[in-house]
Order: C-alpha cells, then structure tokens, then sequence
C-alpha cells in the first residue's frame, strides 16, 4: 500500500511584483492557511517519507509555512495530470508515504482521477489518497481511496 497526499498551495496575490507568474506569494490569508494545515499535519501525527514541492514562490511559502522540508522538483509547477501521475511513477518503491505541494488544475484532476471521480481542490487544501499497490510504477487508474481531506476553513 501507499500513500500519496496532494497540497495545494494557499492563497495568493493576483499577480506579484515581477509580473511573472513563478514569482506570486501567499496573502496573509494563505499564510496563516498554511500554517493552520501544517498544524494539522503535526496533530495528526502525519509523517511522509518524501516532500516533493514547485519551487514556485507560493507552493515553496505554503510548505515551508506549513513545517514541511520539501525536496524542490521544476517538473511539479505547471505540471499536467500525466506529468504529475509519471512523477509519482518514478518514485523509488522505498518511499511509501509521498506527498506533492504544487498547484491546480493538475492536482485537482490527478485526485480526481486516482479516486474515480471529481473532488475540488480549494486554495491550501491536502487530499490523502491510499493506492493498493506495492510499486509506485503501478500508480494509475482509479482505485483509490479517499483517506482524509483537510481545508483550511474547516480547521478553525
């Protein structure tokens, strides 16, 4: 069996100061978002095996706010639901718990997918998804299953 947790990062500007999408940060909103889901990581007792995060600025903000040490991996920013599910394919069978910070609509669609139906991704929320396989490599379809879905409003 094996996990793999989907962050979507938190609230943001519209548009940053360098005009560059790459580069837009959390509102006060997302951080304080991001820190109320990384609480709620740690209440949970929530461990991963690997983090990997977009390097952009706010998927970067949300993690680290949230009290994860991600590992930083380009692919994930503007990544497709392919993309996405080929990275996850690649991850080495050691690994069991892996979680993802990054961005919709390829978080949104990759869940959507490995569950069998549609789920909406919020700003600053994490799916949970348990996949009944022993490799990464067999990752796909839609047998997952739902294991917990946080949002940050839920958690005042």
């Amino acid at each position: 069996m094996k996990s793999l947790t989907l962050f979507r990062h938190a609230k943001t500007e519209r548009d940053s100061d360098s005009g560059r999408d790459f580069d837009r940060r959390l509102i006060e909103r997302g951080q304080d978002d991001s820190r109320r889901v990384g609480k709620e990581i740690s209440d949970l007792g929530l461990a991963f095996d690997l983090v990997l995060s977009s390097p952009a600025a706010r998927a970067a903000e949300t993690a680290e706010l949230a009290g994860l040490s991600p590992r930083y991996d380009q692919r994930i920013y503007d990544a497709s639901t392919g993309e996405l599910l080929a990275l996850a394919q690649q991850t080495s069978d050691e690994i069991n718990r892996l979680a993802m910070v990054g961005h919709n609509p390829g978080f949104e669609r990759l869940a959507s997918k490995l569950l069998g139906g549609g789920i909406e991704m919020p700003t600053g929320s994490l799916v949970e998804i348990a996949l009944p396989i022993d490799s990464w490599r067999d990752a796909g379809g839609s047998s997952g299953q739902l294991v917990r879905f946080l949002k940050p409003k839920q958690l005042d």
